[in-house]
């Protein structure tokens, strides 16, 4: 499943034909389906794009009706990772390969998942959550948070809209930005610290805590630029503390587990003076050769075709 309706969809795109390449042509059939809004295609020889019915999730080749076993999505943002497409897998019985509905609804939401995730040891950075519409002091928020601040879209799957604020007068504008993504924002104090992640997948025999990265963008932050345009550079293993690295995957796992993760996640986190604090759970990680993902796979002496033949298998075994 690729494309969605976020602004990641191209990512999606190049994302979904690497898997395509990965999956093992010994033990599945694939079919790339694109979502655009209600425009639901299956992709077919020759690029001939095939309506796929969304009463039964089935495409209808030659005259024959093809169903499908399991779906593989990997669309970032909206259908794909905030529960909507989920929700359409759980009322068709039809297995897929991320987190449950209510798993995706709250990590795709930053506010509400930080709040699931308060007392489980990571550090959450403080906040004001704003919806559209709404007045706000912007002295009262610099004021509160200290500044820089970070103005970020509060439910969307994209690195769009994220603005680093150094002066007040940049907090209503940044805000504008953010709501061009989203109804409602979130404006975050910043933590000084080395940006870090570590991807985890969990089935109902293996258990993977994937090797930890560091995030050194080029630009300020990690952007959309520095994420996709290879405007950071990615340090797998990270170069850090044995008792931080250890304590990264510790939360990583825990965190995989409060949240009812299923499949492959990615959890993301700044490490500052003040202890490690949480920045979000991205449920659908980037799948590209270069993402950090198949990095990590790759650090850890794992292959990614291995690993999504797990991901499928777990997927086939929970929905019996």
């Amino acid at each position: 499943m690729a494309g969605g309706n976020s602004s990641e969809e191209n990512i999606s795109l190049m994302g979904a034909s690497q898997v395509e390449g990965w999956l093992d042509p010994g033990k599945y059939n694939p079919y790339k389906v694109l979502v655009k809004g209600t425009d639901w295609t299956c992709m077919v020889g020759n690029g001939v794009a095939v309506p796929v019915s969304k009463d039964d999730f089935s495409v209808s080749l030659n005259g024959v009706r093809v169903t499908f076993d399991c779906a593989l999505i990997v669309i970032h943002g909206n259908p794909g990772e905030n529960g909507l497409l989920q929700g359409y897998f759980e009322m068709l019985n039809i297995p897929y390969t991320t987190g449950g509905v209510l798993n995706e609804a709250i990590t795709f939401n930053k506010h509400f998942c930080k709040l699931l995730l308060t007392g489980t040891g990571v550090k959450l950075a403080r906040e004001v959550l704003v919806h559209r519409g709404e007045e706000i002091d912007v002295d009262a928020v610099a004021s509160k948070l200290g500044l820089p601040v970070f103005v970020k879209p509060n439910a969307s799957g994209s690195s769009y809209g994220v603005s680093k604020v150094k002066h007040p007068d940049e907090i209503l504008p940044a805000l504008n930005r953010a709501f061009s993504e989203d109804s409602t924002v979130i404006i975050e104090e910043f933590i000084a610290g080395r940006e870090l992640t570590c991807g985890a997948f969990k089935s109902f025999n293996r258990e993977f805590i994937l090797p930890v990265t560091e995030i050194v963008p080029e630009k300020e932050f990690f952007d959309y630029e520095a994420k996709y345009l290879n405007k950071s550079k990615e340090i797998t293993p990270a170069p850090i503390p044995e008792d931080l690295y250890g304590t990264i995957q510790g939360l990583t796992s825990k965190i995989y587990d409060v949240l009812e993760c299923r499949g492959i996640v990615r959890v993301d986190y700044i490490a500052g003076a003040n202890g490690i604090y949480f920045l979000e759970v991205n449920t659908v990680p980037g799948m590209s050769e270069a993402s950090i993902v198949p990095q990590q796979v790759r650090v850890m002496g794992e292959n990614m075709r291995d690993m999504l033949t797990l991901v499928i298998e777990d997927a086939l075994r929970r929905a019996k």
